[in-house]
């Protein structure tokens, strides 16, 4: 008697696992949504360096604030985020940050993993004075605005960097006498960043009583700059910035075009 053949013998079944692995991923992803949205966000501090302390929370870990962050004992402002609780499943994290330090403010996305660090977008401004606890430009005065598309590094070093830096109404009192300097852009273009994070930017002003073209290189390691360049008045430069630029051309000599070549050394955070 001839034996009969299952009409299903020649179909093949669909893997279990393959087929269970959307479900379990959607589970996981709703079990971090919930740890996210519930835990209070004063469970931030739990994470941070020694170096960083926090107070006054609000929210959660998933959309939360510190009214106050320090850094090295001093006043880094106060900070705004929001996870991307998605970005958990492929063990990285993506926060939406606002940062204000007193008039200052800076929005950015960035992220982490087990390589390294991005910013994406990062954008903001405010005057260059409420930056100088940082060391940032200590003694000038004037309105500075960021925009880098991108900053990325390996918790070690930078790897990369675009995006521009311009300043406005730049003034300091040891400079014509605290005249109104103009304004300039700082250009960190695609390979900027060396193979051992140092930078390389391209200086040049925005109008104002100086012409200016000049190279800013930095390393990181050494906090350590050297702006090289050349500089020529305009014709709206103010009599003590004339006499200061006269001085300098007796020491450092004038090009054919009259330009003055400077180089300066200097620190930074």
């Amino acid at each position: 008697m001839p034996v009969s053949r299952s009409p299903n013998r020649d179909t093949k079944p669909v893997p279990r696992s393959r087929s269970i692995w959307p479900l379990l991923l959607i589970g996981l992803a709703a079990v971090l949504a919930v740890i996210v949205a519930v835990l209070p966000a004063s469970a931030v501090a739990h994470f941070l360096p020694a170096s960083v302390q926090a107070e006054d929370f609000s929210g959660s870990i998933w959309h939360g604030s510190a009214g106050k962050f320090t850094v090295n004992a001093h006043n880094a402002g106060a900070l705004e985020w929001r996870v991307h609780p998605g970005a958990l499943l492929g063990l990285a994290l993506a926060v939406d940050v606002h940062w204000v330090k007193t008039g200052f403010v800076v929005d950015a996305r960035v992220s982490f993993d087990r390589q390294g660090f991005a910013a994406h977008a990062v954008k903001g401004g405010g005057p260059i004075e409420d930056l100088q606890e940082f060391g940032v430009a200590v003694g000038w005065s004037g309105i500075a605005g960021i925009d880098f598309s991108e900053i990325k590094g390996d918790f070690a070093q930078y790897l990369s960097a675009v995006g521009d830096v311009q300043v406005s109404n730049l003034t300091a009192p040891q400079i014509a006498e605290g005249a109104d300097l103009g304004g300039y852009d700082l250009h960190v273009g695609a390979g900027a960043v060396a193979s051992d994070g140092s930078v390389t930017a391209q200086l040049k002003d925005t109008g104002g009583p100086l012409d200016l073209q000049a190279v800013v290189r930095y390393s990181v390691k050494q906090h350590l700059g050297l702006l090289t360049g050349t500089v020529k008045e305009r014709a709206n430069a103010p009599p003590a910035l004339l006499q200061q630029l006269q001085s300098l051309s007796q020491l450092r000599g004038r090009d054919p075009e009259g330009r003055i070549p400077i180089d300066l050394e200097f620190t930074a955070p």
